[in-house]
């Protein structure tokens, strides 16, 4: 029996060939949550020292599944997707607070160049997939093909069909290559999307977030709703599931998503003992030089 690091806090005993079945999988990350979730209907509520303490628990447990990650050489991609303005980017933001960049980094690509409109579809996103003991996060993906370009008409309908018939099979081709795949939907309501929106609209430092495509997505609701239906039906498979997070209270989105992302990874505790502190190195023959020859930012605070 191995110990088996949960999202929940206490410790859980299984088998190695174990750690996958459903019983590991619904017993990771209970903690004390567990009352409130085997209670019908039961929701907690999420004050702000509650998600404040679950959030450094949680980062807590993100840092040793990054170690687990890069000393088992495990290739992990987690794909971000949803309405505009559903929260992606804060939960990312959370997920990689405490992370090391070098082992998990996040990739947000920019408008295709003329070069990759050219390409295979799936080959500009292809040299950011993990290597060896790397995880990375997508915000937005190759999905954009079954949302954003099928709604704006950026694609033909030739290559949006093409897109839903070789999607699945790239995928898999992913799994079978042993890469780990997670695919996460945020999911918000119409009318906290136009809050967000105007709240961005309102406010200086987040009104770079808001686009004329935003703006546009919003008129074209229905039928990113169609677009977001068939791109279900044709890529939730079973090596590749769709994961959908309610997020209209962000605060619960970030929590449900991060915990969630532990339990789809079987995990041990890896942290390294506390380092003792050497003493430092006397300053035998060293002058420091004159606090005037060297140029420093102003004091302004």
């Amino acid at each position: 029996m191995a110990k088996q690091t949960k999202a929940g806090g206490a410790r859980l005993e299984v088998a190695q060939s174990d750690r996958n079945g459903p019983k590991a999988i619904a017993a990771r990350g209970r903690g004390d949550w567990a009352s409130a979730a085997e209670q019908p209907g039961a929701r907690r509520e999420i004050t702000t020292g509650f998600y404040d303490a679950e959030l450094a628990r949680l980062q807590i447990e993100l840092a040793k599944l990054q170690e687990w990650i890069r000393h088992r050489g495990l290739k992990v991609a987690v794909i971000f997707e949803g309405r505009d303005a559903a929260g992606k980017g804060g939960t990312i933001k959370r997920i990689t607070q405490s992370l090391n960049p070098r082992v998990c980094r996040v990739v947000a690509l920019p408008t295709p160049t003329e070069r990759e409109q050219t390409q295979w579809y799936f080959q500009r996103y292809v040299p950011h997939l993990p290597a060896a003991g790397e995880m990375v996060l997508f915000d937005r993906s190759w999905y954009n093909r079954a949302g954003v370009e099928r709604v704006m008409g950026f694609c033909t309908d030739e290559e949006y069909l093409e897109f839903l018939r070789s999607c699945p099979e790239f995928e898999r081709m992913l799994v079978r290559a042993g890469l780990i795949l997670i695919k996460y939907w945020f999911s918000v309501s119409d009318e906290e999307q136009e809050r967000r929106f105007r709240s961005r609209i309102d406010d200086p430092t987040k009104r770079w977030k808001l686009s004329p495509m935003d703006l546009e997505s919003r008129r074209r609701w229905v039928e990113y709703s169609k677009a977001k239906d068939e791109m279900f039906a044709h890529t939730d498979i079973k090596q590749a599931p769709w994961y959908v997070v309610e997020a209209d209270d962000k605060k619960r989105a970030r929590l449900n998503c991060m915990r969630h992302l532990l339990s789809i990874i079987p995990y041990e505790n890896l942290t390294p003992a506390p380092f003792e502190l050497p003493p430092r190195q006397e300053a035998k023959g060293y002058v420091r030089p004159p606090k005037s020859d060297q140029t420093f930012v102003p004091e302004e605070y």
